[in-house]
């Protein structure tokens, strides 16, 4: 597929592209910025060639279009006319345009020919051994390609720092968890909720439905006595926004819409920041 190129008979006037030029200078634009800015001002200087930055099929395109391509490679027009593959097809087809019958009968045609198997000389015949058969064994590699490769139970880079070992703990959200296992996927896995394991060290796993909640509200106080098994509507009943004050209740909902307002602007302008 050809790559874009830009139209030879499209010059922006001098003083125009001194400008563009001190621009990108002084605000050290980004390629893409200044291809969009110039795309933008070839638009205004050439009103009747472009619009909304893209370039326009002119009449003489389209006649030249229509005589050469049911008898030329596309890929071929492609550099007369600095368009990609993608753009001639679609114009093409725009026109109603299809190759000729002499040229689908051609050698240029080569893969839209049909019938001859123009590639069967170049396909695997049945019973051909293939040329590198027998050569690559197991733990083969050329170079340093061995010494670089994974190795079984070895960790390396940042999963061997950090790696913790089995009993290791950590906090998430004010929770204790404990590792108790190595197995390869999720961390979930592997670590489990220290206050849930004490609770089904003595009264077994906890019931579907149900959760463990902290009496004295402390999540760091995993002694049995401060655990709690109560069900998921009791523990919703205690948490609701609505058991607090009517003002208070209205100023936490605010402050979410707020917290929310300022991450969706937050993410909008690092996509726009990455995009520039």
């Amino acid at each position: 597929m050809s790559k874009r190129r830009y139209d030879p008979t499209i010059v922006l006037p001098p003083a125009l592209a001194r400008r563009l030029a001190a621009i990108a200078a002084a605000e050290q634009l980004t390629l893409r910025t200044l291809v969009l800015l110039a795309a933008r001002e070839c638009a205004r200087a050439y009103p009747d060639r472009f619009r909304a930055g893209r370039r326009l099929w002119s009449r003489a395109d389209d006649r030249e279009l229509r005589r050469r391509y049911p008898h030329v490679r596309t890929d071929t027009l492609t550099r007369r006319f600095g368009r990609t593959y993608t753009a001639i097809c679609a114009r093409a087809a725009k026109l109603g345009l299809s190759k000729s019958a002499a040229y689908l009968a051609s050698p240029e045609a080569c893969r839209l020919r049909r019938g001859d198997h123009v590639g069967a000389a170049f396909r695997f015949q049945k019973g051909q051994v293939p040329a590198n058969k027998g050569l690559r064994r197991p733990g083969w590699g050329p170079g340093r390609m061995k010494a670089t490769q994974f190795k079984k139970g070895v960790l390396n880079g940042v999963a061997a720092l950090r790696f913790k070992p089995i009993g290791s703990t950590r906090l998430v959200d004010g929770y204790l968890y404990r590792k108790l296992s190595s197995i390869p996927g999720p961390w979930a896995v592997n670590w489990k909720l220290e206050h849930v394991r004490i609770w089904e060290q003595t009264h077994g796993p906890v019931p579907a439905g149900h959760a463990l909640v902290f009496r004295n509200g402390d999540r760091t106080d995993i002694r049995l006595e401060n655990l709690e098994l109560i069900t998921r509507r009791e523990l919703m009943a205690r948490n609701t926004v609505h058991n607090l004050p009517k003002p208070l209740a209205q100023a936490v909902q605010l402050l979410g819409a707020l917290n929310r307002k300022i991450r969706r602007r937050t993410r909008d302008a690092e996509h726009d920041r990455r995009s520039a």
